[in-house]
């Protein structure tokens, strides 16, 4: 036997084992892209930095609002100028604030007491304009921690979070609520995304412009785009989205199709960025 085919012997196990893992690693970000053909991306066009820049991002119109546990910031959208800010009184029951959403002129935050139990849900509304606070709807009674609320097909849609392992991150679940507040319908996350939330779990959530729900983990620099099943309770995945911003909250722009705002924690910034590839 040759040094050569000694050597082969020797090595090929370990190279093997290497290409299982590597295949292993992308094979979610591959099933995906080959359910419906080409693979989007974000492409990052601008960065604003933000001091609020801690839990999500929302935008409207003509604004981006970034927001912490106890306080917004309201952003020119086109400066990135700083031109209005809230924060939470002494004594608020505010604790955590998450993903925010506008709709109708008024900003929605998810927020919830977490780590605290039991838990106490809530979303805190304000005047875009003024950023005024005007009014809070509490939902004491739900398990998990609020982490986000989006708007979409006459509905609200809102997450609720649960951290540990991962058969306790797999009871987080999406829920849609009719304008009264009252659930309609719950679904769970795939295992494959529950697997890329670990350790931690579902952070952000907005509906996109090609009618997918795209959902973020705590800090992966990637979106999960997912539809509502036909049957069962169980959203299914179409896509795994690279993006600049690292998970969080993040929000696609309804005045300008294609935009999504997200943060970057670390360096506290909102990272905008487009949508392309398959509409």
């Amino acid at each position: 036997m040759t040094n050569t085919v000694r050597e082969c012997r020797r090595l090929c196990p370990s190279l093997l084992a290497i290409i299982a893992g590597v295949l292993a690693a992308i094979a979610p970000q591959l099933e995906a892209a080959a359910e419906d053909g080409k693979p989007r991306v974000c492409r990052e066009l601008r960065r604003f930095p933000a001091v609020e820049a801690h839990q999500a991002a929302a935008v409207d119109q003509t604004h981006f609002f970034a927001i912490t546990n106890r306080a917004v910031g309201k952003y020119d959208k086109s400066t990135g100028e700083r031109v209005a800010g809230w924060q939470a009184p002494a004594g608020s029951p505010l604790k955590h604030m998450n993903s925010g959403t506008v709709h109708k002129g008024t900003l929605y935050c998810a927020h919830s007491n977490w780590p605290t139990v039991p838990t106490k849900n809530s979303v805190e509304m304000w005047n875009a304009k003024t950023l005024k606070h005007t009014g809070r709807r509490e939902f004491n009674d739900e398990e998990g921690a609020m982490t986000w609320i989006d708007r979409h097909d006459g509905h609200w849609w809102i997450a609720f979070a649960f951290y540990g392992d991962k058969r306790t991150v797999q009871r987080t679940r999406l829920v849609k609520l009719n304008d009264r507040w009252k659930t309609q319908a719950t679904w769970t996350f795939p295992a494959t995304v529950i697997d890329r939330f670990l350790p931690f779990s579902n952070s952000g959530g907005s509906w996109g412009p090609d009618g997918l729900l795209y959902v973020t983990g705590h800090d992966r620099a990637e979106l999960y785009a997912l539809r509502i099943p036909k049957k069962g309770s169980t959203l299914q995945l179409v896509d795994i989205v690279p993006i600049k911003a690292a998970g969080q909250g993040i929000a696609w722009d309804r005045s300008d199709a294609g935009m999504i705002y997200g943060i970057h924690r670390k360096t506290k910034t909102v990272v905008v960025s487009r949508l392309e590839g398959r509409k």
